[in-house]
């Protein structure tokens, strides 16, 4: 039941579970995010992540496409994804990034967007899950973990309850 909390402690898990048995982990979750980002189309996504980028990761590689995706339906393991594409073209060879976030994020609050794409962005500089990958996302956002964990809240209540955003 709480597949979204397996690495954490288990007091935390059973303080989760205490909200979920007296069904407060909703108002806990709108008390603290009690509405949702305006950027619901691609193009206002991909202005965002932008805008991210080039305050934190100026020097970073350019991202050709970012897009909300319907096909990344197993959110269990992947939030969002990072692609990244080699062509050659001619004599060169061209390298194109993509982040694609789960569409269920198209109404969450802006911190839980937030935290999937620096998460995303983090992997064009770290490819795996690595210390410095974890450093780049707080140093990002410095409230990375406790958005994480507040995320993998949100994704637990809407297993167990449904869309707690409309």
């Amino acid at each position: 039941m709480l597949k979204y909390l397996n690495g954490y402690d288990s007091q935390l898990k059973a303080q989760v579970q205490t909200l979920i048995d007296q069904d407060k982990l909703g108002e806990y979750l709108l008390s603290k995010y009690p509405t949702i980002h305006e950027y619901t189309t691609d193009k206002s996504l991909y202005s965002y992540v932008q805008t991210l980028k080039n305050t934190h990761m100026r020097n970073a590689v350019p991202i050709s496409k970012v897009l909300y995706d319907t096909k990344i339906r197993d959110i269990h393991t992947a939030l969002g994804t990072h692609t990244f594409v080699s062509r050659v073209q001619g004599g060169k060879l061209k390298a194109k990034n993509e982040i694609r976030i789960s569409h269920i994020f198209k109404k969450v609050p802006e911190p839980f967007l937030r935290m999937i794409v620096v998460h995303e962005l983090a992997h064009i500089k770290e490819k795996e899950h690595t210390k410095a990958f974890y450093k780049l996302c707080t140093h990002i956002e410095p409230a990375y973990h406790q958005l994480e964990f507040d995320l993998r809240l949100y994704l637990t209540y809407r297993d167990i309850f449904g869309v707690l955003y409309v």
